[in-house]
């Protein structure tokens, strides 16, 4: 006579009429094997999401952004990403000396531009804001139509984490 046994796996329900005859280390390498085949494919989602391109690759208007935008800067990189069904163009540059991102659709129209930016030259606002909550390591201004924001990388107890903040101050979560 068959006797199933319910074994509760995270995230999943196994019958099996085996179980019994396992040893703790052999369902410890099962456990094991089924968290890393979900990181894999967890990661190949991501992957998905994000794909690095070489300019030939991007479609027509958003190679003539890349162009005019990269006239007095270093290309550094390109990818292809999907938000909410929409493809975008992530144009990543060297400026001045600074890094500076942009968010370009298909038309090649920006919708977002991220600028490295000295703490000094961000609003007093901001400043207050951030204070609390760490050692700020980088802060870039980030510019979506005629909306200015500012997003953060800070330090607190040896741990990194972004904070972006609003131009009045408001931290938006």
């Amino acid at each position: 006579m068959i006797h199933w046994q319910r074994m509760a796996l995270p995230h999943f329900s196994v019958l099996s009429d085996t179980a019994v005859m396992l040893t703790g280390k052999e369902i410890h390498c099962m456990k094991v094997t089924g968290i890393l085949t979900a990181i894999a494919l967890l990661a190949g989602v991501g992957i998905a999401a994000e794909k690095k391109l070489k300019l030939a690759d991007l479609p027509a208007p958003v190679q003539k952004t890349v162009h005019e935008q990269t006239r007095n800067a270093e290309l550094k990189g390109l990818s292809k990403e999907v938000e909410n069904g929409k493809t975008f163009y992530e144009i990543e540059t060297i400026a001045n000396g600074k890094s500076r991102d942009l968010l370009v659709d298909s038309t090649g129209q920006i919708v977002e531009l991220e600028e490295a930016t000295t703490l000094e030259s961000v609003p007093t606002a901001v400043k207050a804001a951030l204070a609390p909550k760490g050692k700020i390591m980088k802060i870039e201004t980030v510019t979506k139509g005629s909306t200015v924001s500012y997003e953060a990388v800070v330090s607190k107890n040896g741990k990194k984490s972004e904070v972006a903040v609003e131009a009045d101050g408001t931290i938006k979560e």
